[in-house]
């Protein structure tokens, strides 16, 4: 198994306001193995119960890539059904901890999002990015479907959107079509413009009514209160998926491309 797969980080800091900001990072995109998408969940509700921080900011390092997905070392290496399922848990965790999370979420996108990247940034309660942050589902196109992510991203932009991602599996879609529908609430040419209006945005949410916001974000999330069986669920059927001649074809072929 790769050593891309033990790299990465999760970072955290709270400033005097009660901004808690979290980032993540990988060297190959962005991308998120497994032991960074626990990290990264138990990151989100270690916060979401800390009574210190106020709002969150969630966000990637780099400029030009917001995440990219899932590992692809792990996806290469899935060999039985239970490693299959314990692999595509991982943004569904993280998706869960930013639904159940008290606190509002702010997403920062600051580039490209591929797959569970376009989970993560439909899983945040408002979402900014840049000119440079476009989508894409590519899942079917290794012999799998944005199952464990689906609901996240049809919840935001609705099932024409999302079947249109999940259908034309290698094409982007550009950050203004994901505004457009609902993905991202404001776009930037820069990030320092948006940084700035992200950073506005969380003072003024540092001052509103705690009780308040927790209240109003159960509301946004009415409905989703099956989410922990219905994405195990979700697992379960890319985590058999994985095992078929079929994607196993394909993904070597796509390795084979990369």
């Amino acid at each position: 198994m790769s050593e891309a797969i033990h790299q990465g980080h999760v970072k955290v800091n709270i400033d005097e306001n009660g901004i808690g900001t979290i980032e993540f990072g990988h060297p190959l995109s962005n991308s998120l193995p497994g032991k960074l998408l626990r990290e990264l969940a138990d990151t989100i509700t270690r916060l979401g119960n800390d009574n210190s921080v106020k709002v969150i900011v969630l966000k990637s390092e780099g400029e030009r890539a917001f995440c990219g997905g899932a590992s692809f070392d792990e996806l290469i290496s899935i060999e039985n059904l239970e490693t299959g399922k314990v692999f595509f848990s991982g943004f569904a965790g993280v998706i869960n901890a930013c639904r159940k999370c008290p606190k509002f979420i702010i997403g920062r996108v600051q580039g490209k999002a591929v797959g569970g990247g376009v989970g993560v940034a439909s899983a945040v309660d408002y979402c900014f990015a840049t000119r440079y942050a476009d989508v894409k589902l590519s899942e079917l196109a290794v012999g799998i479907g944005p199952f464990v992510v689906g609901p996240a991203v049809e919840r935001k932009i609705g099932t024409s959107a999302m079947s249109q991602l999940a259908i034309n599996a290698t094409e982007w879609r550009s950050a203004r079509w994901a505004t457009d529908n609902g993905l991202y609430a404001e776009i930037f040419d820069e990030i320092p413009e948006m940084d700035e209006r992200i950073n506005e945005l969380a003072l003024k949410l540092t001052a509103s009514n705690p009780q308040a916001m927790t209240m109003l974000k159960s509301i946004f999330w009415q409905g989703t209160e099956h989410w922990d069986e219905l994405l195990a669920e979700r697992a379960a059927m890319s985590g058999e998926l994985v095992l078929s001649e079929f994607t196993v074809n394909a993904i070597n072929k796509f390795k084979n491309k990369a």
